[in-house]
């Protein structure tokens, strides 16, 4: 009874981990597309890097010593650093030229690119299932396109190149995924996030003050950037920590629900109604991508 028992409590605290991270990445995403109209998307990550980065130092000194900051995969860590920046950037200038819940429906590509590259670069067979539910994911990637395309020439004027950009985004979060898989054993989770966050501060801030990229600060913005911040650091540490506790299988479908809080923010905060055409191709994604996570949770 007790070794079948056990791990309900675990995977229920998984899921309550996995949704309270999606809640706190939607409020971050919604800040930065706030952010977005008065600072240049380099800033705003620099910003949330330098602010992220003294509270997880701290933690890791904390709980698992000095000696955790040691690493024997600086090389990866650089890689992943100059990756992470780039779809960071990416990301955020999305935000600033599409409705919140188009540029997160189309971030969630990222399993399909992961399941595409595993199979044309890595070698791993994949069967018929996994090859319709890429094609049908991406089939959901023009569905929001299109819908977007038709709502932007009649209202918004908003350039349909610019949904590129999430996609961009989430092809980079695939290569960020695969990549650690050759980050030796035995190094911390919070080391990894703190190496993360590290290369965003290291990449982003020689472009950000060097490159033009900064406005000054106003003091009016101060709590919505400690915010951002305080949003995005809490979110990937929520949902590290669900992964942690519960199976990818059982955790990986509640990640959806940072879509529904995106697409409720986006309406509050800027009227943003999405046409038929989005709710279709966002339910292709959803289950496409469903269907290759918990696919390859099993394996």
């Amino acid at each position: 009874m007790s070794t079948t028992a056990a791990p309900a409590p675990r995977h229920a605290a998984g899921i309550a981990y996995m949704l309270a991270g999606a809640f706190c990445l939607a409020c971050s995403d919604a800040l930065a597309k706030w952010l977005g109209a008065h600072y240049p998307p380099m800033q705003l990550l620099l910003l949330r890097a330098a602010l992220a980065a003294p509270a997880l130092l701290a933690l890791v000194a904390l709980t698992l010593g000095p000696a955790a900051l040691r690493t024997a995969n600086l090389g990866i860590h650089t890689l992943r650093g100059l990756i992470n920046v780039i779809c960071a950037i990416c990301f955020y200038w999305s935000m600033t030229l599409l409705p919140l819940a188009h540029t997160t429906a189309l971030t969630f590509c990222a399993p399909l690119f992961i399941a595409l590259i595993s199979a044309l670069v890595l070698k791993e067979r994949l069967g018929l299932g996994a090859w319709l539910a890429i094609g049908a994911g991406f089939c959901g990637v023009v569905l929001i396109a299109a819908s977007h395309g038709a709502s932007a020439a009649q209202a918004s004027h908003q350039p349909l190149w610019a949904m590129a950009l999430p996609v961009l985004t989430a092809l980079g979060y695939a290569i960020m995924m695969l990549s650690a898989r050759r980050i030796r054993p035995g190094e911390h989770m919070l080391t990894t996030m703190t190496y993360i966050v590290l290369g965003q501060l290291v990449f982003a801030a020689p472009a950000a003050l060097l490159g033009g990229f900064w406005v000054p600060l106003s003091p009016a913005h101060a709590p919505q950037l400690a915010a951002l911040a305080l949003c995005a650091t809490l979110g990937l540490g929520f949902i590290t920590q669900a992964f942690r506790l519960a199976p990818a299988a059982v955790v990986v479908p509640f990640d959806y629900s940072l879509l529904l809080w995106s697409t409720l923010l986006g309406w509050l905060i800027w009227r943003e109604q999405p046409a038929w055409g989005f709710y279709l191709g966002a339910a292709l994604i959803v289950a496409a991508g469903l269907y290759t996570a918990l696919r390859h949770a099993r394996r």
